[in-house]
């Protein structure tokens, strides 16, 4: 086996350890949604102050711990996995994390999943299997060296500039004027920092996983540049999503968010770590055709998911039609009707 070969066989094992551990987190962080909420349910079925009213009775109960627990379990995966596989994989398979949350919640939370909901679900599974199938298996970057070579070309910074400009006029004049009218202020300023987030977070992890391969990266300022970073923006992230989510619908804040955040994490992957570079055409456009798909079935989740509906309101398809009659027609069936009664009494007499 020649050394091509071997590359190619160890990336396609990072890929696929990636890919696991980012369904891994996907499952782990919407299921923990589910089993917060329960928690929070048994709070204020007793006599416990319920959290919405300020209430810490959570902070005792065991079960919403376990809840924590499992969500800190995912987000340890979802790091880890950035470390593995492209972050245009990654991110979009954060979609799953919506369908456990919506399979569990309509299971033990007894919350209605109707037929479009239901519909929803499939697609966002095909879309996320297109995005898998058609995604790009490896990177070009190895060590920290590689990526600082990245980050320092005219197109990330031109990237990271325009992203820095965007979160500061939102914070210093977009957010204050707009930010509680308008939905897209909010999830624009958590959708900027995230992209970034994501790339320090692919930084660390690579310096993590060089450290543990025997080649310590925690003496190079880098490693400890991208943890000053990588806090930095996930507080602004937070933030701000924290924001959207108290100001807005949710079913609007997390479509919407989905959306943004994950095309400019795949803009950003593609300009620094060069993820798309040797794709065929077939590819990009399956990733494009996964992502949309992913998309509509996320709006559909989100925006339909209270509506009454089921199968039950397609069932006249299978039914013959009811013909309905006119005033006019029931008047002149009734008129004959009592004609032919008093005839029929008249021949009587």
């Amino acid at each position: 086996m020649d050394t091509d070969e071997q590359i190619r066989m160890y990336n396609m094992t990072d890929y696929y350890i990636g890919l696991g551990l980012a369904l891994s987190s996907s499952g782990f962080i919407g299921a923990s949604f589910i089993i917060k909420k329960k928690a929070l349910v048994q709070i204020s079925l007793g006599s416990g102050r319920r959290a919405a009213n300020g209430g810490y009775g959570y902070l005792t109960n065991w079960l919403w711990w376990f809840g924590l627990s499992m969500m800190a379990f995912g987000e340890v995966f979802n790091f880890a996995a950035y470390a593995f596989a492209p972050a245009s994989v990654v991110t979009p398979l954060g979609a799953i994390s919506v369908i456990v949350a919506a399979i569990l919640s309509s299971k033990y939370l007894n919350e209605q999943l109707n037929l479009l909901a239901k519909i929803g679900c499939f697609m966002c599974i095909i879309g996320s299997t297109v995005i898998v199938i058609h995604s790009p298996k490896e990177e070009e970057i190895n060590n920290l060296e590689d990526l600082l070579q990245k980050l320092t070309e005219p197109g990330f910074i031109i990237y990271t500039s325009i992203m820095l400009i965007i979160i500061t006029s939102i914070y210093f004049y977009f957010g204050p004027r707009y930010g509680s009218s308008n939905v897209i202020v909010y999830v624009i300023m958590c959708s900027t920092s995230g992209s970034l987030t994501v790339m320090w977070c692919k930084g660390l992890g690579l310096a993590i996983r060089e450290t543990i391969a025997g080649q310590s990266e925690f003496s190079n300022w880098l490693t400890y540049m991208f943890i000053v970073l990588l806090i930095a923006f996930v507080c602004i992230q937070m933030n701000y999503l924290n924001k959207a989510l108290d100001t807005f619908n949710t079913g609007v804040v997390t479509p919407v968010y989905y959306v943004m955040f994950t095309s400019l994490v795949i803009t950003a992957s593609t300009i620094l770590f060069k993820e798309w570079e040797h794709l065929k055409l077939n590819d990009i456009i399956g990733i494009i055709c996964g992502f949309l798909i992913t998309v509509i079935a996320i709006f559909m989740l989100n925006t339909f998911r209270d509506v009454d509906m089921s199968r039950s309101h397609f069932a006249w398809r299978s039914r013959q039609p009811v013909v309905r009659k006119t005033t006019f027609e029931k008047i002149t069936q009734t008129s004959s009707l009592m004609e032919n009664n008093a005839q029929y009494g008249t021949r009587n007499v």
